[in-house]
């Protein structure tokens, strides 16, 4: 992108970190018509959509990203958030977008990581430890057990990941 509409794009980035959305959806009114389907712009629209709370705007900017880019890991994890919020959507939905994502990404620890997420939400710990400790695997494991620690969707395995830590 070429100013001005890489300075609209930067300026909405700035208002989201600043939480003015508002503002940065009126950075992204301005981006030329020509570059909205542009992977960047999509990438801050879906973040003002997921920080708005506009989960069906969001999802299908996630999958119009995992159109566009598809060997994008982000894509995919972004969609499945959208869709396990959206209205009709589910943790079985964005269970099943992320299993496939694993195939493409076999060694993207976030995609194990909330692969655990979802398993914990859906009641099965076993299924949730053995997730995150693939993510444990495949990341730093300290980062990713004090995230976890912090993680309400973990909440469940908690007790057990600070008996590990002690």
């Amino acid at each position: 992108l070429d100013p001005p509409d890489s300075h609209h794009l930067s300026a909405a980035t700035g208002w989201l970190e600043l939480g003015d959305l508002a503002e940065a959806g009126a950075e992204m009114a301005q981006v030329a018509a020509q570059f909205r389907s542009h992977p960047h712009v999509l990438i801050i629209r879906y973040e003002v959509c997921a920080k708005a709370g506009e989960w069906i705007a969001a999802t299908e900017i996630a999958r119009t990203l995992t159109q566009l880019e598809p060997h994008q890991p982000g894509a995919w994890i972004s969609l499945a958030y959208a869709v396990r919020r959206k209205p009709g959507g589910g943790i079985p939905q964005a269970r099943a977008i992320l299993v496939q994502a694993l195939q493409a990404f076999p060694k993207e620890q976030i995609i194990a990581y909330n692969l655990a997420c979802y398993e914990c939400q859906s009641g099965d710990l076993n299924a949730a430890m053995s997730w995150l400790e693939k993510a444990c695997t495949l990341g730093d494991a300290n980062k990713i057990k004090l995230m976890a620690l912090e993680d309400p969707d973990l909440r469940p395995l908690w007790p057990d990941l600070r008996k590990a830590r002690a």
